[in-house]
């Protein structure tokens, strides 16, 4: 009977600790398991109001994950993956997005900094994953590589 107890309440345990994952947590699993093969742990974060971060755990490559539930018109599952290099940029999106009301909004006010020179470039070659759905079980994962200012010329892709 003890026995018994024991392996319920461990079955218990494992489905309260999976369900208790963050969605920047699952994502991360996302992508160990993914065909992008990471060495090590992403760094996973917690954005706060003022756009900063607190760091929930340091990982041990360039990687870092965190939810974007917070964000306006985001599914309620919503995460991202990116360089920690990029974080200035996360930064200045999620500044943007809290300060406009609505996508075209946030697209013009995206598009002024470009003109003007404030948009934060990203790192040349840096991944960006995102895992967006209803729940965690339905959500998507896309890949964005990013090589700003790119030509066919110079990352050797062809144009047909």
């Amino acid at each position: 009977m003890k026995r018994i107890v024991g392996i319920v309440f461990g079955a218990l345990l494992t489905t309260v600790s999976a369900q208790a994952q963050t969605p920047a947590e699952v994502v991360e699993q996302a992508v160990s398991k993914s065909p992008l093969k990471f060495q090590g742990e992403a760094t996973l974060i917690k954005w706060k109001p003022d756009f900063t971060y607190d760091i929930i755990r340091k990982g041990s490559n360039t990687l870092v994950c965190y939810d974007r539930t917070d964000e306006r018109d985001r599914p309620p599952f919503a995460a991202q993956c990116t360089n920690l290099s990029n974080l200035p940029r996360v930064a200045q999106n999620r500044k943007i997005r809290a300060e406009t009301k609505n996508t075209a909004e946030e697209n013009a006010a995206i598009a002024a900094a470009e003109k003007n020179g404030t948009r934060v470039k990203p790192e040349y070659g840096s991944l960006w994953l995102r895992m967006d759905g209803k729940d965690k079980d339905s959500a998507m994962l896309h890949v964005t590589i990013s090589v700003p200012f790119a030509t066919t010329a110079t990352i050797g892709f062809s144009d047909n």
